[in-house]
């Protein structure tokens, strides 16, 4: 099949992949660009998953005021070099994350951060709620209403904020898979004025 250009373009700029992969993902796609977006995503998260674990010390420490001054975060981010850490397409990406937590507040990078004993303290609330059901159901239930949490909690679980159809874990993917190197976010701190410490 034959792609019309006018189509790469068009995938390009929703994706930023490169010419010859979003050529490559039309003609698998017959042409569907929502078809020809998923698989550049599922190829990019493989590309993604190879290379975390490759160190990442290079990065940008960015901040962020919000709010005329009623929110502030800080944010280590890191990719594997210098050179990456000075692309606008990085500096973009970490000022993202800033505006993210600022945002949504999560008080977790990833699920794995999550103190266990935190976890215990929602299974133990979601088990009261439900007592009156099955155990069986309620592990179910359970399992359900952990992964509303995670992505409330849990910065790379969340919703992006400049498109709620991907995560904050996929819009880094993407970038990883762009950029060839392996991008990290280290850590960050939000301050909210007037918050309890």
């Amino acid at each position: 099949m034959k792609v019309e250009i006018s189509l790469i373009k068009t995938l390009r700029e929703r994706t930023g992949a490169g010419v010859v992969d979003c050529k490559k993902a039309l003609e698998e796609a017959g042409g569907d660009i929502e078809k020809a977006v998923e698989i550049l995503r599922k190829k990019g998260l493989e590309v993604a998953q190879k290379k975390k674990s490759r160190t990442a010390k290079e990065g940008l420490i960015a901040s962020y005021i919000h709010f005329g001054g009623k929110i502030g975060v800080l944010v280590e981010v890191n990719c594997e070099t210098d050179f990456v850490a000075r692309t606008e397409e990085f500096k973009e990406l970490v000022k993202n994350i800033t505006m993210q937590i600022a945002a949504s507040a999560p008080r977790y990078i990833s699920r794995e951060d999550i103190p266990p004993e935190v976890l215990e303290k929602e299974k133990e609330i979601y088990r009261a709620q439900f007592s009156n059901r099955p155990p069986h159901i309620v592990e179910k239930i359970i399992q359900g209403k952990l992964e509303k949490f995670y992505s409330e909690v849990c910065l790379l679980d969340q919703p992006f904020i400049r498109d709620p159809d991907i995560t904050v874990k996929e819009y880094i993917d993407s970038l990883i898979s762009k950029l060839g190197e392996n991008i990290q976010v280290r850590r960050f701190v939000r301050y909210q004025l007037g918050e309890e410490i």
